[in-house]
């Protein structure tokens, strides 16, 4: 099974950026999708970023497409997601996640990340 640890998390202004960073394990990645989501306090854990096995083909929440970006280095074993003009209301713990070419999220998650806090505040 996967496993996945994420980095990168942290205090940022707003109008800021962060890298986040998943290192992944266990496993090679070529078998794999994979995503971001985030869990704000008291709301559910929703999905913010996905990108396919290739790198080819990626997907964006509404709330954070042209500010995020997403990508992964398979050679390197990492996912990565870019988030720039940082906004108070992107304050969440993110959470890398994978599941298996083929499967649909967010059934068919195998593997979570730890998660890494992310504060947007002045």
């Amino acid at each position: 099974q996967l496993q996945l640890v994420e980095s990168g998390g942290g205090l940022v202004q707003p109008g800021g950026s962060l890298r986040l960073s998943c290192a992944a394990s266990g496993f090679t990645l070529d078998y794999y999708a994979f995503g971001w989501f985030r869990q704000a306090p008291g709301k559910e854990r929703e999905g913010v970023s996905c990108i396919s096995r290739s790198g080819g083909s990626t997907n964006y929440a509404d709330s954070v497409k042209g500010r995020f970006t997403i990508s992964r280095d398979n050679a390197k074993n990492m996912v990565y997601l870019q988030m720039n003009s940082l906004k108070p209301e992107d304050t969440a713990v993110y959470y890398c996640a994978s599941r298996p070419i083929g499967g649909n999220w967010p059934d068919d998650i195998g593997s979570w990340g730890q998660g890494t806090q992310v504060t947007v505040s002045s």
